[in-house]
């Protein structure tokens, strides 16, 4: 299935907020969608690999890439985990996140496990 990633970082761009909204799936999941893809919803960000897996989205290595969604674990006072899209410089989700894909300071100190999907 084609998937206009461009769009989807402009949609995603255009809507990211200055701070967080503690709506990071739905942000990261309007703009996949802005971009032509429907992906079945679930109710935390965790819970998204096999939404984007079934959507024709595929796990990554190495260095991110334009479009590419991280889907990353909960951690304590943060039960729903977390999801992003690169959009080629920053990791945007409902805000501009300016230090890598962990959303703040508690992700980057206990660092979960996360994993970096891509639709070719």
């Amino acid at each position: 299935m084609a998937w206009d990633k461009t769009g989807a970082v402009r949609y995603l761009q255009a809507n990211a907020r200055l701070s967080s909204q503690s709506r990071c799936a739905e942000y990261t999941r309007r703009a996949i969608e802005a971009g032509g893809l429907r992906i079945t919803h679930t109710a935390y960000a965790k819970d998204y690999g096999s939404s984007l897996v079934g959507a024709g989205f595929h796990e990554v290595d190495g260095t991110p890439q334009r479009g590419d969604v991280v889907v990353i674990q909960a951690i304590t006072g943060h039960p729903y985990g977390h999801m992003a899209m690169f959009d080629g410089q920053i990791w945007i989700s409902d805000f501009r996140q300016l230090h890598g894909f962990y959303p703040g300071q508690t992700y980057r100190t206990m660092k979960p496990t996360y994993k970096i999907f891509r639709h070719d």
